[in-house]
C-alpha cells in the first residue's frame, strides 16, 4: 500500500466515520478538487456508498485503500443517512455528478488539462468521450475500454505515463476500480483519479440514469435494480448496512 504524502491544505476537510470508514464532509467537493488539480496535488477520490462499505467489511485491502484515499465523498443515500443520524448534516455527492462538474470546469481552468476515460465494454468509452466533446468543445479526452489482456494493460500503463492526464476516470466497478487506482496512482502523481462505476455507460447512452424523482428520494438504487435485475444479490448489502446502522445508533 502506498505511503501518504504531505500535501497543501487547500480546503478544510472534516473527517467522519461510517462503520469505521472515513468520509470527508466539505461544502464544495468540485471546488476542492479543482484547487488540488491546479496545485498539482495527486488525489484518489472514493465515492462511498453502502454497498462499498459492506464490501470493505469483508475485503480488508479495499478498506485500507478507502482509509488512505485523499478524498472520500458521500455518494450513497445510506452513507448520508448514517451521518445525519450521528448528528452531522451532509449533502449527498453522487459520483457521476462530481465527475460531470469536473469535466465541465477543467477546461475553463486550464485548456491543457487532458482527461482519460478507462473502462466499459469496447466502444463505450469512445462514445462517452464523443458525447462530452460535443458538450465541451475543445475538451481533450483519451480513452480505453476495460476489456484488456495483460499485454494490453501494460501498454495502457505506458500510455498513461507518457500522456500524464490530469483527470482520470476509471469505470471498472467496485472494488476493481479502487484496487486498480491504488496500484497505479504513482504513474500520474499529479492527477485526480476517480472511480466512476457505470458512468461511462450513461454518458455513452448505453444505460439511463434514474429519473430525478428517484434520485431526490434516495431511490436511485431501486431504478438501477429495475434496469439490472441480476444485481439483486449485491443489493442485499443495503439491508445489511441499514441493520448495522440501526444497531450502532441504538447502542
Amino acid at each position: 500500500m502506498r505511503e501518504k504524502k504531505s500535501e497543501p491544505t487547500l480546503s478544510p476537510i472534516a473527517e467522519n466515520l461510517v462503520l469505521g470508514l472515513p468520509v470527508h464532509c466539505i461544502d464544495d467537493y468540485p471546488g476542492c478538487l479543482l484547487s488540488r488539480l491546479e496545485a498539482g496535488v495527486g488525489t484518489h477520490v472514493v465515492t462511498l456508498n453502502a454497498e462499498m462499505v459492506m464490501q470493505a467489511e469483508k475485503n480488508h485491502v479495499l478498506a485500507e485503500i478507502i482509509r488512505q484515499a485523499e478524498l472520500v465523498v458521500p455518494d450513497g443515500a445510506g452513507v448520508v443517512l448514517y451521518l445525519r443520524l450521528k448528528g452531522k448534516f451532509v449533502r449527498r455527492c453522487p459520483g457521476i455528478e462530481l465527475a460531470e462538474s469536473l469535466l465541465c470546469q477543467a477546461m475553463k481552468q486550464n485548456p491543457q488539462n487532458l482527461v482519460f476515460f478507462y473502462g466499459g465494454k469496447p466502444g463505450v468509452a469512445i462514445k462517452a468521450a464523443e458525447t462530452w466533446q460535443e458538450k465541451v468543445p475543445g475538451l481533450a479526452i483519451a480513452c480505453q475500454h476495460g476489456y484488456l489482456s495483460p499485454a494490453e494493460e501494460k501498454e495502457l500503463l505506458q500510455t498513461l505515463g507518457q500522456l500524464q492526464p490530469r483527470l482520470i476516470f476509471v469505470g471498472l466497478g467496485v472494488p476493481r476500480q479502487e484496487l486498480w487506482i491504488a496500484e497505479h496512482q504513482h504513474i500520474c502523481p499529479q492527477a485526480i483519479w476517480i472511480g466512476i462505476g457505470g458512468s461511462l455507460d450513461i454518458w455513452a447512452g448505453v444505460k439511463e440514469r434514474a429519473p430525478a424523482w428517484f434520485c431526490d428520494n434516495s431511490l436511485e438504487w431501486l431504478y438501477r435494480l429495475y434496469q439490472e435485475p441480476w444485481r439483486w444479490r449485491r443489493m442485499l448489502a443495503l439491508p445489511q448496512f441499514a441493520w448495522k446502522t440501526l444497531m450502532e445508533i441504538k447502542f
